[in-house]
């Protein structure tokens, strides 16, 4: 008499521990549309002459259509073409979230509002950066100088003064997003869910105080930086797969 001898079965694969899945390396989308962003809204931000002499001797200073001869081109240039590159790395970092995490996540709200935060920042800093790239091309220095005046010039520098910063309010609420998805959903990292809630918590008690709409414009890019990074590079459920 002969006895068969059978194996244990193996530990169905949902039961293994998760571990990072290193060729998902998407999230270091929001680090190039976060730096470029940060650089072509803050640290190309244009301003004449004149008005940084009198913030620097603290001196409030009005800006006015005369001011738009002080304006050089090469600022603003460079953050329309900067700006640019940086939209479109924000709309490969919607699709991809799109992709890896809505789609995966279908039931979480959460996501949802991550996506159309990223969508609503790149539809409002694609006029912005447009913008800026208009006032560089029609100013005084700029290859069709003359076709405006310096009424016309100065309501493009308007455009220019809060336009890059405003449209940022899309990414900070992604970010509060994404603090919801760590807490609750448990599907992010507590540790990046904490840094997204406080800077939301922050900008928004800052818009209540200060009434200034531009605040998000100097935070968002450096959010994406930090969260592309985290994701890319840490264990968020979101960026995990089961071991085979």
């Amino acid at each position: 008499m002969s006895t068969e001898t059978t194996s244990p079965d193996p530990a169905p694969a949902e039961l293994a521990p998760p571990t990072p899945d290193r060729t998902r390396l998407w999230p270091l989308w929001a680090v190039l549309a976060g730096a470029l962003g940060f650089t072509a809204t803050v640290l190309l931000d244009v301003r004449p002459i004149t008005e940084m002499q009198a913030v620097a001797d603290g001196i409030r200073y009005e800006v006015t259509p005369g001011d738009m001869d002080d304006i050089t081109r090469t600022n603003n240039y460079l953050g329309f073409v900067l700006g640019f590159v940086a939209i479109a790395a924000l709309l490969v970092l919607h699709g991809a979230w799109r992709a890896r995490v809505e789609n995966v996540h279908a039931n979480s709200i959460a996501a949802r509002v991550v996506s159309g935060g990223l969508l609503a920042s790149a539809a409002g800093l694609t006029l912005a950066y447009g913008w800026k790239g208009a006032l560089a091309n029609y100013g005084f220095d700029g290859p069709e100088a003359g076709l405006y005046g310096e009424e016309g010039l100065f309501v493009y520098y308007m455009l220019t003064d809060f336009g890059p910063y405003l449209p940022w309010l899309g990414v900070v609420i992604a970010a509060a997003a994404v603090a919801w998805m760590a807490f609750v959903e448990r599907s992010v990292s507590r540790g990046l869910g904490a840094f997204s809630g406080i800077l939301a918590i922050l900008v928004g008690g800052a818009f209540v105080v200060s009434g200034v709409p531009g605040l998000s414009g100097l935070v968002g890019g450096v959010w994406l930086v930090v969260a592309g990074i985290w994701l890319a590079v840490g264990r968020s459920p979101i960026t995990l797969k089961p071991a085979a």
